[in-house]
């Protein structure tokens, strides 16, 4: 069995998912349930008894360590994270308490589950940390792309605090010899994706008929991965990834995010044409947010070199095949746009002033 934290939410999810599909081997979920947990995720496996889930918060160590000692993982994921960037703007609080203090919860629970294990578990045993390439902070224009030994500078209460998580699964592997393993990853993209995030809300912005969000100029470059490909990195790591080491997980796909919601205006105006104009139509300029970073590149050769892994997907058949389940699942959509949601996306887009935009 292995252990899952976060595997309600988008990556996590979608790991599961893929895990299940391709292996026997159970998954113990665990999940806090918060906003952007949903079960509905995982619907597929309702019935399915290689799926364990059990609500809980990676804060609470007792809990963990019960669980740990009752299912004897072989391996615990940890995707569990807040980790929407303007959240952290408005409310930062959570985001040191979930990505640090949870994750050093969570530590602690395993190290202790870890050291009492027999010497062939203890040493077949892995615990990987899921992280994001925000922790190396920006880049200008024509500077190379993040390795894996890129100084860490985060500019944002998000990617401080996963930056802060990082550096303590690090100090776990060299003070305690804990089998460790890291990835930062780019910006996924696909199924089961919170519609607060840029592509999963610009879909669902268009069909509605409202205006879609674009911060400042539109030129921030992110490096996009679909997530399914993240899902096999990971597999890949997991199994063979050297102990204490970070991998780099990035999808080759840089695009200014202007681009990006053209791309999904043309796809959406062949797929699902309005009666009369683009979709481009509905865009609307925004104020930016507070400290927004200009462009993320990941170098992934490290994790192509060792470990034999490059992206499937390129961003034109990843993307076409986002906004095809997005339209073809429109009751997952509706599902999780609750009063809250549309207030909380109202508040961060349209009723910015200065006050917040400054605030950071």
């Amino acid at each position: 069995m292995i252990f899952v934290t976060g595997g309600a939410g988008f990556i996590g999810s979608n790991f599961v998912l893929d895990w299940l599909a391709g292996s026997d081997e159970p998954v113990l979920n665990f999940d806090k349930l918060t906003y952007a947990g949903n079960l509905n995720n995982l619907a597929s496996l309702k019935d399915d008894a290689r799926h364990v889930f059990v609500r809980g918060d990676i804060c609470d160590g007792e809990q963990v360590l019960a669980l740990l000692r009752e299912h004897r993982p072989r391996a615990i994921v940890h995707f569990a994270a807040e980790s929407h960037v303007d959240r952290s703007i408005h409310g930062p609080a959570e985001f040191i308490n979930t990505n640090i203090n949870g994750t050093f919860a969570l530590l602690e629970a395993a190290r202790a589950y870890w050291t009492a294990l027999p010497d062939a578990e203890k040493e077949a045993f892995r615990f990987l940390h899921v992280s994001t390439d925000e922790v190396y902070g920006t880049l200008g224009a024509t500077d190379p792309a993040f390795t894996e030994t890129t100084a860490f500078a985060p500019n944002s209460p998000y990617s401080a605090s996963k930056a802060a998580s990082d550096h303590l699964v690090r100090s776990y592997h060299h003070t305690y010899g804990f089998p460790t393993l890291t990835t930062n990853c780019s910006n996924n993209y696909g199924p089961y994706h919170f519609p607060e995030k840029l592509i999963p809300l610009i879909i669902a912005n268009a069909q509605a008929g409202k205006p879609l969000p674009i911060y400042g100029d539109g030129q921030q470059i992110r490096d996009w991965l679909y997530v399914s490909d993240h899902c096999a990195a990971i597999r890949r790591v997991l199994a063979d990834g050297r102990l204490g080491e970070t991998y780099n997980v990035g999808g080759w796909n840089e695009m200014a995010n202007l681009d990006v919601v053209h791309t999904l205006c043309d796809i959406l105006d062949s797929l699902k044409p309005k009666a009369t104009g683009s979709y481009r139509d509905q865009i609307t300029y925004v104020k930016d947010r507070p400290g927004h970073d200009r462009r993320y590149a990941i170098d992934a050769r490290k994790l192509e070199r060792e470990l034999g892994w490059k992206p499937a997907e390129t961003f034109e058949t990843g993307i076409r095949k986002t906004v095809q389940w997005y339209l073809d699942n429109a009751a997952w959509v509706a599902d999780v746009q609750s009063g809250a949601y549309a207030k909380w996306v109202e508040t961060n887009y349209f009723n910015r002033d200065s006050s917040q935009a400054e605030a950071s």
